[in-house]
C-alpha cells in the first residue's frame, strides 16, 4: 500500500533552522520519494518503509531538541505525481 504524508517539524525553542535541515537531508537521503517547499515537506513510498523511516529520523530529531512538534497528515495513495486541473 502506497501512501503519501505531508508533515511540519517545529522547534519550539530559538535555535530552529539546524534541526528542520538535518531532518529534511535525512530525508533526501532516505530513497523515498521527497518533495519540499518552504510549509512542509511531503513524503511518498510503501506504508510500512515510509513509516520505519519517519519513527526513526523523528525521534532522533526529538532527541535533538529540547522542545517540538510535528504535524503530520498522511493519504492512503500516492500523490506525489498530483497536479491540479483548475
Amino acid at each position: 500500500m502506497n501512501i503519501s504524508v505531508e508533515l511540519t517539524l517545529t522547534p519550539l525553542q530559538n535555535e530552529f533552522e539546524e534541526p528542520i535541515i538535518n531532518f529534511i537531508k535525512k530525508m533526501r537521503t532516505s530513497g523515498l520519494t521527497v518533495m519540499e517547499n518552504p510549509l512542509s515537506t511531503q513524503v511518498y513510498g510503501k506504508y510500512d518503509e515510509v513509516m520505519k523511516i519517519l519513527s526513526s529520523e523523528i525521534k532522533n530529531t526529538f532527541e535533538l531538541i529540547d522542545n517540538g512538534l510535528i504535524l503530520l497528515k498522511i493519504v492512503k495513495s500516492d500523490r506525489s505525481n498530483y497536479e491540479p486541473t483548475f
